[in-house]
């Protein structure tokens, strides 16, 4: 009997099922606490391969869990991987249950390992940094406002910011608290800065949004951030090569690092600058610093080790 594969396409208020196989009839749920119930005992009595959902800007999050806590082997799936691979099928129409019907074949096709899922005090943690994210992105919104405000509107801009910048505090503060809960968090954290270029924020990034980090090889935790290029070539004709997908916040926060490292981490700025020498574009150097930082810092955690200079 072929391995079974079944696709979850969420929405804010239903679950629709498919599976990679017409014997198995498409279904739907309700996505709350009695469909869930539902939804879990449908799928155990199948003993699927795999079950994949598709990552929707957290409203996948709670089917996640639900599905991991009975013990079913559950998969996050990149969208936009799914949608390049519908395309690929000659998937024009876009339903809910055509999704679902996408998301098993695109399983069955690529065959996605299962990972550990993000423990609750992990889950915690990153929904504290993903806010002070928000928070980050609101206080610089408005000091771009105030810049070209009037007196007036100065006045109201000034009152928000400041309580913006109270909530940043204190958003450091649960996030300073959280770490320090956890020693192995406190390690991690602490090892990642002895790479210079990674700070306090970055490392909580990758704590919370990166729990991989460590356990996958320097391709693969290259690939699940984003950070992996993808090359175009077609018989002798070359295009350029180009990064996407993965965790958006990490790559960013990598980035960040990555600026930094070029200046003063001297292994990474002899790095660029040889890049640079070669003929590389400024750019393509930066974010070739910040695949090399996130392999590193998965070796790190992985042999739980400190940054030493060396060549790379």
């Amino acid at each position: 009997m072929d391995a079974l594969y079944i696709g979850i396409d969420v929405s804010k208020d239903r679950l629709d099922v498919a599976a990679n196989t017409p014997s198995i009839a498409p279904f739907h749920v309700p996505r709350d606490h009695g469909g869930l119930a539902d939804l879990v005992e449908r799928l155990k009595s199948l003993q699927a391969e795999r079950i994949a959902i598709e990552a929707t800007g957290g409203f996948e999050t709670v089917v996640t869990a639900a599905l991991a806590a009975a013990g079913l082997p559950v998969v996050i799936v990149n969208p936009a991987q799914v949608r390049a691979f519908a395309k690929a099928l000659g998937k024009r129409a876009k339903t809910d249950p055509i999704d679902a019907a996408v998301i098993a074949r695109f399983a069955e096709a690529t065959r996605p390992d299962l990972r550990p899922l993000p423990d609750a005090e992990t889950e915690a943690l990153g929904d504290f940094v993903a806010r002070r994210r928000q928070i980050v992105t609101m206080i610089g919104a408005e000091n771009q406002r105030l810049k070209r405000a009037s007196a007036r509107m100065a006045k109201s801009i000034k009152r928000l910011l400041k309580a913006l910048e109270k909530e940043l505090a204190e958003i450091d503060q649960d996030i300073d608290d959280a770490i320090r809960r956890s020693p192995n968090w406190l390690d991690k954290v602490e090892l990642m800065k002895s790479v210079p270029g990674i700070g306090d924020q970055i490392a909580r990034t990758l704590i919370a949004e990166l729990p991989e980090l460590g356990t996958l090889d320097r391709r693969q935790i290259a690939a699940l951030v984003g950070l992996a290029p993808w090359t175009r070539q077609s018989g002798q004709w070359r295009g350029k090569s180009f990064i996407g997908g993965g965790r958006a916040a990490v790559r960013t926060a990598l980035y960040m690092g990555a600026l930094v490292a070029a200046r003063h981490n001297p292994t990474l700025k002899t790095f660029r600058d040889r890049l640079v020498a070669q003929g590389k574009p400024k750019l393509v150097a930066i974010i070739a610093i910040a695949r090399k930082l996130i392999t590193i810092l998965n070796a790190l955690v992985r042999d739980n080790q400190s940054w030493r200079e060396q060549n790379v």
